[in-house]
């Protein structure tokens, strides 16, 4: 059964081709679709193209579907080509007449826009309060582990002194501007394109403010041509948004494979959370790290796989727009397993204390030493001249200690005020207001 199938059967080579993975794709729009209809009908009835019984009886089945749903009792049947097909199946079924009528004034390519966006808004909170876990607990240890030092280094060369509250702070501070640039997609999102139809509107007076209200979306997407231009964009700059998160992890991610080398020796884990070799018995392998290494590396080139999916399409709607539901959603739920694996292992870290009492980091301290020259009264250059020359002719003997007081340094990580940005970004989300309007309208 498919919405658009009149009186012929489409060749099964044809039909199966063009289906592809759409019905296990649609399970992740399955409650969405449902949430998307009840508002449609709930307009309907206010324009006249439903009677107020009529609504009654839609949305006492479709609830009865979003619970199955919910509880994991619902499938697309053999045959069925979509998970709107099957909704509207089994309305029909159950209710005859009354169940044909839930599609007017709408297209299924609006239909399907709704449903994405509507999933990509709750994904977005999922991944959004995901990024805040591993954000507090990256402030936790930055804090626990501050006056612990660590070598820094720029080329893989040794550098100047930095410490464990410095490397687990960098991350935070990081995520905060994942999470900025996740709001701004949220706000792309979280936008109603219902009502225009397949791309150019309706000749029913659809009341497409309503459906904005009881979806709790912010906004329409007003101009009904560029409501269908949006799929594929809006996809696209989510990407984005989840790339940037992905991109952090990698980099952390490559951190911990180097610092639990054991030329670095930096960091530990319990056995349990590494893995061994069939013929080394002293190995301990970060597969973890590895793995979310990999994983956000392919996560870098999802708006890629995106544009370059959509790059040369005209306005309209096109069929290469259902592929993207395969690039995308299986990448979000891999970005969260990597998100939380990342707290499971950051949570459990040990770390080497007294790493810089090592001889070969001596040499970390030469800018330390600069400084303590000019603070001296010795010029910038002339101390920096100095210090180059007792490394050379061997009479380098460096204070190892560090005093660094200025804002995000070693002695003042600035956790406050790092958390202080974070908690101002989740504030502009306002996921409540979505979050009550879909609440009131499943109820």
């Amino acid at each position: 059964m498919k919405l658009w199938q009149k009186d012929k059967t489409s060749l099964k080579e044809v039909e199966k081709f063009t289906v592809g993975r759409d019905q296990e794709m649609d399970m992740f729009l399955a409650p969405f679709d449902v949430q998307g209809s009840l508002a449609h009908i709930t307009m309907l009835e206010s324009i006249g193209l439903l009677e107020k019984n009529e609504l009654e009886i839609l949305s006492a089945e479709l609830k009865s579907i979003y619970k199955r749903i919910q509880s994991g009792d619902f499938k697309v049947d053999e045959g069925v080509e979509d998970v709107h097909s099957q909704v509207e199946l089994e309305l029909t079924r159950t209710l005859g007449d009354v169940g044909k009528k839930i599609h007017s004034g709408r297209s299924r390519n609006d239909q399907v826009l709704v449903d994405i966006k509507l999933y990509l808004r709750h994904e977005i909170k999922e991944v959004t309060e995901e990024v805040k876990n591993l954000f507090d607990l990256l402030i936790a240890q930055s804090d626990k582990y501050k006056n612990h030092l660590l070598p820094g280094y720029t080329h893989l060369q040794l550098a100047m002194p930095s410490s464990f509250g410095l490397w687990f702070g960098a991350y935070a501070e990081s995520l905060v501007d994942d999470v900025i640039t996740l709001q701004a997609a949220y706000k792309v999102i979280n936008k109603n394109p219902l009502g225009s139809a397949a791309g150019y509107g309706s000749s029913f007076p659809l009341n497409r403010t309503l459906t904005t209200t009881l979806l709790g979306f912010d906004d329409l997407n007003y101009n009904v041509v560029y409501a269908q231009m949006g799929r594929g964009k809006a996809e696209r700059i989510v990407a984005a948004a989840l790339s940037n998160i992905a991109l952090t992890l990698s980099k952390l991610s490559m951190d911990a494979c180097l610092f639990l080398n054991q030329n670095f020796g930096f960091i530990s884990f319990p056995d349990e959370l590494t893995t061994g070799s069939s013929i080394m018995p002293h190995k301990k392998n970060p597969d973890v790290f590895e793995l979310i290494r990999a994983r956000c590396n392919q996560l870098a080139a999802l708006p890629n796989d995106i544009a370059l999916s959509t790059a040369n399409l005209p306005s309209g709607y096109h069929r290469d727009m259902q592929l993207l539901k395969e690039i995308l959603f299986p990448a979000i739920q891999r970005l969260k397993d990597c998100l939380r694996m990342a707290q499971l292992m950051l949570s459990n870290i040990s770390v080497k204390e007294n790493i810089l009492a090592d001889e070969k980091y001596k040499f970390l301290f030469s800018v330390e030493e600069v400084n303590r020259l000019v603070l001296s009264g010795i010029p910038f250059r002339d101390a920096y001249k100095k210090v180059g020359l007792d490394i050379e002719q061997g009479n380098y003997n460096p204070q190892t200690t560090v005093n660094h007081t200025h804002e995000g340094s070693i002695g003042n990580l600035s956790l406050d005020a790092i958390r202080k940005m974070m908690d101002g970004t989740l504030a502009t989300f306002q996921f409540s207001k979505s979050e009550k309007a879909i609440e009131k309208l499943i109820s």
